[in-house]
């Protein structure tokens, strides 16, 4: 038995910050600072083509221009971002890297 997944790979630029960073090492991540926002978001399918991924990416895209490119974020993390696409999309799986180094993955069980 196998599982098949379509996958979406975009990015994005903005700034965020957070403010109540605690560590002293990287207090610099509590001043507003630019990243590039990678992302993959993963949808099951049941069937080939059941969903077209190019249509699936532009529409991803309109989500993240509408709300997040060029944007200042101010406190919101890869963390939210990640659950706020895989909730608008039903995505099952979705990841949201700075910079393509480090980031989250949220997904659904």
């Amino acid at each position: 038995m196998i599982e098949t997944y379509i996958v979406i790979r975009t990015q994005f630029e903005a700034i965020h910050q957070w403010p109540e960073c605690p560590f002293d090492d990287v207090a610099f991540l509590r001043v507003p600072h630019r990243h590039i926002f990678h992302i993959e978001v993963k949808f099951k399918t049941s069937s080939d083509r059941e969903i077209e991924f190019i249509r699936m990416k532009r529409e991803v895209q309109a989500f993240l221009a509408l709300n997040y490119i060029g944007k200042d974020l101010g406190k919101e993390s890869c963390e939210t971002i990640a659950e706020k696409i895989l909730y608008s999309f039903h995505a099952d799986f979705v990841a949201v890297f700075e910079d393509r180094e480090n980031g989250a993955e949220v997904a659904r069980k």
